[in-house]
C-alpha cells in the first residue's frame, strides 16, 4: 500500500454555515464536492485543502483524517492481519469510493480510502 495523500476531516455542525470562513477568509475557493454531510474546499493556487464533515453518512464513527491509498483492499487485509480494530468494514460507497475505517492504537479513527477508477 502506498499513501497518496492525507486529508484532514474537520467536524462542523453545518457545512453551509462553515463554508464562508474556509472559502472567503482562507481562500480555499474551489469546491471539489459537497455531499451535504461532507465537502472539500481547495486553494486553486496551491492545492491545499480541507474537508468539512457533519456526520459520516454510513460509518457509525467519524474519522479524524482520510488517508488516500493506491490499494485499499491490500490496506484492509494488512490492518486485519495486524489486529487493528475495524470500525467500518471495507465498503464500496455510492459516491464513488472504496473505503474502510480503522481505529489507530492512539484512539484516532482513520478513513482509508481509494477513489474508484
Amino acid at each position: 500500500m502506498r499513501v497518496e495523500k492525507i486529508t484532514t476531516n474537520l467536524p462542523v455542525a453545518d457545512i453551509a454555515e462553515a463554508k464562508a470562513f474556509y472559502t472567503d477568509y482562507l481562500e480555499l475557493r474551489t469546491e471539489e464536492f459537497d455531499l451535504g454531510w461532507v465537502a472539500r474546499f481547495t486553494s486553486p493556487e496551491t492545492g491545499a485543502h480541507v474537508q468539512l464533515v457533519t456526520r459520516d453518512a454510513t460509518s457509525p464513527v467519524d474519522s479524524a483524517v482520510s488517508v488516500h491509498v493506491d490499494d485499499v483492499d491490500a490496506a484492509y487485509e494488512d490492518a486485519v492481519r495486524r489486529g487493528y480494530e475495524i470500525v467500518h468494514p471495507l465498503t464500496t460507497e455510492g459516491w464513488g469510493v472504496r473505503r474502510f475505517l480503522v481505529r489507530a492504537p492512539d484512539g484516532n479513527v482513520v478513513n482509508v480510502v481509494m477513489h474508484r477508477v
